[in-house]
């Protein structure tokens, strides 16, 4: 066959690939197109939105250090903690040191019942006691995160105080139980008497009081879910036991 044959030939079958090439990449572009209109944005690509956003963009995602809104459906306990028929008072009194002083030393606090200052190097264990236990040990119980709940009767043999503390025992028992505590331990909530009270029933944590005039077990729930747990020193070791 003679030489320019070949050459015309060649010529052709190239052409027809150049065309059927630009014809595929046609049909796929198209195809694509198609795809885009009808199919949904991928919810894993960065800005899109859900399918019913109605083409708003989906909210970033929240930064686990930052400071996030609380999510309704969260068991949170919102309860007006002022007034009621306990007349209840709640306070968050300036935060006034946490130095260690010497076991006995005198010490006068800013608030009554005391929550924050100075105190001693030990802590009270978390728990009920029957006696009274200096301020100095129960403000170091607080700035680990404790809850001190204090009582003052008239007539400690009396019905109404014996049924004072089964109360306040009952309110001890509702909080759930602190993952960081022993099973002996459970929860760092104290219960305690304390004849310097000015009210029959008290309550404090690291920056906060609580003072009433009778048990109320939802708004004394509710003060200890809002500062339990909540001081410079958050764990959960077991303290003194008098």
């Amino acid at each position: 066959m003679p030489p320019f044959r070949n050459d015309a030939m060649r010529g052709r079958r190239m052409e027809c690939r150049r065309v059927a090439v630009v014809v595929a990449l046609g049909v796929l572009a198209l195809v694509a197109a198609s795809c885009d209109e009808h199919l949904p944005a991928r919810l894993d690509r960065p800005g899109a939105a859900p399918p019913d956003a109605g083409g708003v963009d989906a909210d970033p995602p929240v930064d686990a250090g930052a400071d996030a809104p609380v999510d309704a459906a969260d068991d949170v306990l919102v309860v007006p903690l002022d007034g009621g028929p306990c007349n209840v008072r709640v306070d968050a009194p300036p935060i006034t040191g946490a130095n260690h002083v010497a076991v006995g030393t005198p010490i006068v606090y800013a608030s009554n019942p005391p929550s924050s200052g100075e105190h001693y190097g030990a802590w009270a264990n978390f728990q009920e006691y029957s006696r009274e236990i200096d301020d100095g040990y129960l403000v170091h119980s607080m700035e680990h995160g404790a809850v001190v709940l204090f009582y003052e009767c008239d007539d400690d043999a009396s019905a109404a105080c014996a049924d004072m503390v089964t109360q306040l025992r009952a309110v001890r028992a509702a909080v759930p139980t602190d993952p960081s505590c022993s099973e002996a331990i459970r929860v760092r909530v104290i219960i305690a008497p304390r004849s310097s009270n000015d009210v029959p029933v008290a309550a404090a944590a690291w920056g906060h009081t609580y003072r009433a005039d009778c048990v109320d077990p939802l708004t004394l729930g509710a003060f200890i879910q809002a500062h339990y747990a909540k001081a410079p020193e958050d764990f959960c070791f077991a303290g003194s036991v008098f």
